[in-house]
């Protein structure tokens, strides 16, 4: 059996010195092993990993979000990526936005085109055919200037075939623009044209921003010109716009794996003076719940703290894996050798050298807690195969449940049984069905004649055996959700967590 240190008389101690050292060691050996493993390919994945659940924090306000990303964008080192990465995602998202800034500097487009043939022609070759619609994109501004300007430029346009167009038949059959020849007319314009890149007419093209599309990159090298060169306020008043608009989900994933580690650093101590969790309801469902709290109340002084301790709490599938199927032999014999000191079946040890260091409410302090938890994740999903080892394991560490056998072979207007252990204040009366025994005689006969598997009769005992589950309803959550063996070690390790970092931060 394990001890979950879920009674206060686990945690309070006068301390050992000696306790203190041995238990601290086998963590920092376990946290050894797990960091190795989470950043044998890099940094860049655990990095995610904290972006996204940042990302998951939901008590932002639009206005302080703003705030938050225009510090960033404007007093950092990582301030020229994040900037880029954020017209990025204004041009993906809300290209209309940015489009009326362009308008206004059309004139600079005129070398965007110079010389590149492919940008010509996705832009000025979409003329209508006979069936009535509009010219498009820059073929509209093109066929517009040219004909409020014919006596000027007309004899520009270059078309295909033994003679050219006039003013008059083209206006009659303005699908007679397929036959112009785009890349000749527009290297034209560029060359005794000038007028047309600040005309009315081209700047109308751009308004709607779908000329970002072509290459963004390019865009992006202007607008961030535009930001920190020409401070320009039209701009800034966009972004400032977009940043309270957009979800702060969708900012952080976007934007918060761009910035260096010291910028993130900061980025996170501006967030934790807007958080106020509460810790007198658990969200065990919301990974970012517990970042909300440890930022809420602990200070960074080290990103690889915070790195660990976001993967002990909101990736411990994802180390489990890691540990099953990218350690080696002694890797995996070293966390299990850990685990079980760490984790040990007598009731007569304690939490406590742990808990009285973290008092200190820093984050190395709750790293070790962290650790703690993950420890009995990996022992239970290793250990813990029966629903007699689940249930031992709720009543002697005082977890009071109900219990469910319900399952997908069941008819939907069949019941099952509800159990309640004897530590359970609320009775959990048993239902019975007349016919169930009946029924599941029915249902085997009609199976096995029937139903088959190349040469071999569907069993329903058998599938029983394979897709029964026992579920369960918990003390733990006020009896709020039903959980499976499969999510039990999770669930599990988020209580213990929370309640000893509750103890920590609350005395309660």
């Amino acid at each position: 059996m394990i001890q979950l240190f879920l009674s206060d008389y686990n945690w309070r101690d006068e301390g050992n010195d000696e306790l203190v050292d041995k238990r601290k060691s086998l963590l920092s050996e376990l946290e050894s092993v797990l960091w190795s493993l989470m950043t044998s390919g890099g940094r860049s994945e655990v990095r995610l990993w904290l972006c996204n659940t940042i990302a998951g924090i939901n008590s932002i306000t639009p206005y302080d979000q703003r705030e938050l990303f225009v510090r960033l964008l404007t007093a950092h080192t990582s301030k020229g990526r994040l900037a880029a990465q954020l017209l990025q995602l204004l041009f993906e998202k809300q290209p209309q936005k940015a489009g009326p800034i362009i308008a206004k500097k059309s004139f600079m487009l005129e070398n965007f085109f110079r010389g590149n043939s492919r940008r010509i022609l996705q832009w000025f070759s979409n003329f209508a055919g006979a069936s009535g619609l509009e010219h498009r994109k820059g073929a509209k501004a093109l066929s517009r200037y040219a004909f409020v300007n014919r006596d000027t430029c007309w004899e520009e346009l270059e078309w295909r075939g033994k003679h050219g167009q006039s003013p008059a038949m083209v206006a009659t059959k303005p699908h007679y623009f397929l036959d112009l020849d785009v890349q000749r007319t527009i290297e034209n314009f560029l060359e005794y044209v000038p007028e047309f890149w600040s005309s009315s007419e081209f700047a109308e093209s751009l308004k709607d921003g779908e000329i970002l599309n072509i290459d963004k990159r390019f865009f992006v090298d202007i607008f961030l010109n535009f930001m920190y060169k020409e401070d320009m306020k039209e701009l800034w008043e966009v972004i400032d716009e977009f940043l309270i608009e957009e979800s702060f989900s969708s900012l952080c994933k976007h934007l918060l794996i761009v910035l260096e580690e010291k910028d993130l650093s900061y980025f996170l101590d501006l967030i934790r003076k807007l958080l106020t969790p509460r810790l007198d309801v658990a969200e065990y469902s919301n990974p970012s719940f517990w970042l909300e709290i440890i930022l809420s109340k602990c200070s960074v002084a080290s990103i690889d703290q915070l790195l660990l301790l976001n993967a002990l709490t909101s990736q411990a599938r994802q180390l489990l894996r890691l540990v099953r199927e990218e350690g080696d032999l002694d890797d995996k014999e070293k966390v299990k050798n850990i685990v079980s000191q760490v984790c040990p079946s007598s009731f007569a040890d304690s939490l406590a050298p742990i808990m009285e260091g973290s008092k200190k409410k820093n984050l190395e302090s709750i790293k070790w807690l962290g650790l703690q938890s993950w420890a009995i994740f990996f022992r239970l999903s290793e250990e813990f195969r029966t629903s007699e080892s689940w249930e031992s394991l709720f009543v002697n560490n005082g977890i009071h449940f109900q219990k469910s056998d319900k399952h997908g072979l069941l008819d939907k207007d069949e019941q099952s049984e509800d159990y309640g252990s004897d530590l359970d204040e609320r009775s959990s009366g048993k239902v019975k069905h007349k016919n169930k025994g009946r029924n599941r005689k029915k249902r085997r006969r009609k199976l096995k004649s029937e139903e088959s598997y190349g040469d071999e009769l569907i069993d329903l005992e058998s599938l029983d055996l394979q897709f029964k589950a026992d579920d369960w309803l918990l003390s733990t959550d006020q009896y709020s959700t039903t959980w499976s063996s499969v999510d039990l070690p999770e669930h599990i390790s988020k209580h213990c967590f929370y309640v000893w970092i509750k103890f920590v931060f609350t005395g309660v």
